[in-house]
């Protein structure tokens, strides 16, 4: 049985910073019986050539993991098989899931020993770009490498030249050997910012590329793996549209703005229009303080048959979008407090009430509604169908990417409307932002910062659906 401490240990952080690139991902056509997803160590080339290669965990012989793609409303079957000395356990991110297929060790299920193997299985109803990781200790393994792209494909796909999925990661690698740095739980990184690393990738590469031809339109769906960075992202050379985020559809596609702000866990799929000259090079690029980097590059020759075409029609919803019943719905209240620089004098551990010096003893800097870590019992309970308003107040000196499994949500926003369907949100340093959900998934629902650091160090709770 796990035991409160374990699960704490359960959900964490990690990151890293540098350019952008990778290999080629493996795609997985879903068979009668389809080969194990397997989580273990492997050795890949992360830096350039003349630097070893870099021990990382993973559920194939590369990163990012295998490429799961299904159609919607088939079933995804697969076996984890643990080939790792510690154990583990998947989460599914953002797939409206039965409750006991969400992978949290200590929640929804025991966490799968060394040698061990558990099976998945579940719908998915609903298309787009989503995710899966390790949540067993995942500030570490998450950091590690123990992750994949989940595509849902919608029955009717938008007509594009390219569908193209892109990871993007950052490692904390020590520059002598090119291995991780082992160290996953120091104190700056859990009451900071999260762990930050020093080399970030595009699926698993530094210099990451594809071969366009000008006039192409290709749908990226760009994924943030990293356990604490936020991605602040522009195009160059290309023209587009926000068609999703969090693969849940926009009722009408977005011009992409001057920046995407892409949080840790959160997705968005856009259709681009290769604008650049034959023989030029367009770009994803990513801000980093005063300074820009190459995040993918799309080298381009010659030219496609459509020179110009109008912008794309939006993607077809997915079932159970709307969020009705907002003047009826239950309030809820969560003060965001703790880490570096708080104002977090005490909070409720273990079921007693500690000073900070004495959780931050226990490696614990941050506290949701002034709770420390998980509970024995919810932070609420919430009947089935029932409309609910969660108003979230960010009172530290950091962000936070609030994730809530098993269910999407919308922003509300000042003037009373609503915001795109999602389900991880950016809370950024002393702002205050209101979420509102359909508590239409029956079962326990854990609800954490996705710097996952935070969340080991006590930004986690869970919510009860009956």
């Amino acid at each position: 049985m796990v035991t409160r401490r374990d699960f704490l240990k359960s959900t964490g952080a990690t990151a890293g910073a540098l350019l952008g690139g990778a290999t080629p991902l493996a795609v997985f056509a879903q068979a009668a019986s389809p080969a194990p997803l397997r989580a273990r160590e492997v050795s890949v080339q992360l830096l350039p050539d003349d630097y070893p290669a870099t021990r990382i965990w993973s559920y194939a012989d590369a990163t990012p993991g295998e490429l799961l793609k299904v159609r919607q409303g088939d079933w995804l079957r697969r076996r984890l098989v643990n080939d790792l000395s510690t154990a583990t356990s998947i989460h599914w991110h953002g797939i409206r899931i039965d409750n006991a297929m969400d992978g949290v060790a200590g929640l929804t299920q025991d966490p799968v020993p060394p040698g061990g193997t558990f099976d998945y299985a579940f719908n998915l109803p609903d298309a787009g770009t989503f995710w899966y990781h390790a949540h067993t200790r995942s500030y570490e393994q998450v950091a590690r490498g123990l992750y994949g792209a989940l595509i849902v494909e919608e029955a009717e796909p938008p007509e594009v030249d390219r569908d193209e999925v892109l990871v993007l990661d950052d490692w904390r690698l020590k520059p002598e050997d090119a291995q991780l740095e082992p160290i996953f739980d120091n104190q700056h990184d859990l009451s900071h910012a999260g762990r930050l690393g020093n080399f970030v990738t595009t699926n698993g590469r530094y210099d990451f590329g594809l071969d366009v031809r000008r006039g192409d339109r290709l749908r990226l769906r760009l994924i943030n793996a990293a356990n604490a960075r936020i991605m602040l992202l522009g195009l160059s050379g290309l023209e587009g549209w926000v068609m999703a985020y969090d693969g849940m559809p926009l009722a009408r596609a977005e011009p992409v703005g001057e920046t995407l702000v892409l949080g840790p866990a959160q997705r968005v799929d856009l259709i681009v229009d290769v604008t650049a000259a034959e023989g030029e090079n367009a770009w994803l690029l990513r801000a980093e303080g005063n300074e820009g980097f190459a995040q993918t590059e799309f080298r381009v020759s010659g030219a496609a048959a459509v020179a110009r075409r109008p912008a794309p029609a939006p993607l077809p919803p997915n079932p159970r979008m709307e969020v009705p019943g907002l003047g009826l719905a239950r309030r809820l209240r969560m003060t965001l407090e703790g880490g570096a620089m708080g104002r977090m004098s005490q909070g409720t551990y273990n079921g007693q009430n500690r000073t900070f010096s004495e959780l931050a003893a226990e490696n614990q800097f941050w506290s949701l509604g002034g709770v420390v870590g998980m509970t024995d019992a919810p932070l609420a309970e919430v009947a089935l169908g029932e409309t609910v308003r969660l108003e979230l107040v960010n009172e530290t000196a950091f962000a936070h990417a609030m994730h809530l499994h098993g269910m999407h949500f919308r922003e509300v926003l000042a003037d009373g409307g609503l915001g795109p369907l999602r389900d991880t949100i950016l809370v950024m340093q002393d702002e205050t932002r209101e979420i509102a959900f359909i508590a239409d998934n029956p079962g326990d629902w854990l609800f954490h910062c996705h710097m996952l650091a935070h969340a080991a160090a006590g930004m986690i709770t869970w919510l009860k659906v009956a």
